[in-house]
């Protein structure tokens, strides 16, 4: 039986997505995720979403990485799912969903898309780390000349060597402006560097945001692929009212065979 897809972008990071409402989709085949989510034997994408029923929700994210495995959140899915059920029609411009990590609310206007993220708690600054979950885990470092820094090599010892089998994101971030960042990603799951990653771009701009290096409340965050903006507030017992916001783009449809 063919599977329709769609295939989405958000600055960069690119997902298969596939109205599940039906459950057509074989969720426990690892190896078909992986192959579809393969650069030249598949369709190619960072991560497969599959958009499904909620009672009551406007529907439930599930997100697998590229190497065919369930995941935690993904900021940038989060907001191409939000940007196809629109297309689909399941809402008009807000939605209410499920992923792994709870509930999420976006709006979408044309191309752009609002995410609002889950409460940090929790900022750990060590000495030339900060460490966070936004959703996923993410370890983020500031270095001095991003565009010639190695990402994947230095991203994939930290990935491993610091985190073990669980891994964690890495960041590498470059400071622009007073509320202006560079950042470059290695992610766990894909093993390698993704073009941009939202839950990554939202822990970079609390991680320094609690580490002085910007005051701002709304901080631009450059990525590979593009340019994201994170909105917060600072409370007492940490950081509420996240929005992630950014441009997320229905690139084709197509049949998996």
């Amino acid at each position: 039986m063919a599977i329709e897809f769609y295939k989405y972008q958000g600055t960069g990071n690119d997902f298969i997505i596939i109205d599940n409402r039906l459950d057509i989709f074989p969720k426990n085949n690892t190896k078909q995720v992986a192959l579809m989510c393969d650069r030249k034997f598949g369709i190619g994408a960072d991560g497969l979403i599959l958009l499904e029923h909620h009672a009551q929700a406007d529907f439930r994210m599930v997100y697998y990485n590229s190497d065919g495995k369930l995941s935690s959140m993904c900021g940038n899915g989060g907001r191409c799912i939000a940007h196809f059920a629109k297309s689909l029609g399941i809402i008009e411009n807000s939605a209410v969903f499920e992923a792994v990590d709870g509930m999420h609310e976006a709006t979408v206007e044309n191309k752009v898309v609002s995410l609002h993220m889950n409460d940090v708690r929790e900022v750990i600054i060590n000495n030339d780390f900060v460490f966070l979950d936004t959703g996923s885990p993410h370890h983020v470092s500031m270095v001095d000349d991003l565009s010639e820094f190695n990402v994947f090599q230095e991203g994939r010892r930290i990935r491993n060597q610091v985190y073990g089998e669980a891994g964690a994101n890495v960041n590498f971030v470059q400071k622009e402006g007073d509320s202006a960042f560079s950042v470059r990603t290695y992610e766990r799951g894909v093993e390698d560097e993704t073009l941009s990653c939202g839950t990554g771009v939202t822990a970079v701009a609390l991680a320094m945001h609690a580490t002085g290096e910007t005051s701002a409340n709304e901080v631009s965050l450059r990525t590979p692929g593009g340019d994201l903006k994170v909105k917060f507030s600072k409370k007492e017992n940490g950081y509420t009212d996240i929005y992630l916001i950014g441009p997320a783009v229905q690139v084709y449809k197509g049949e998996w065979a």
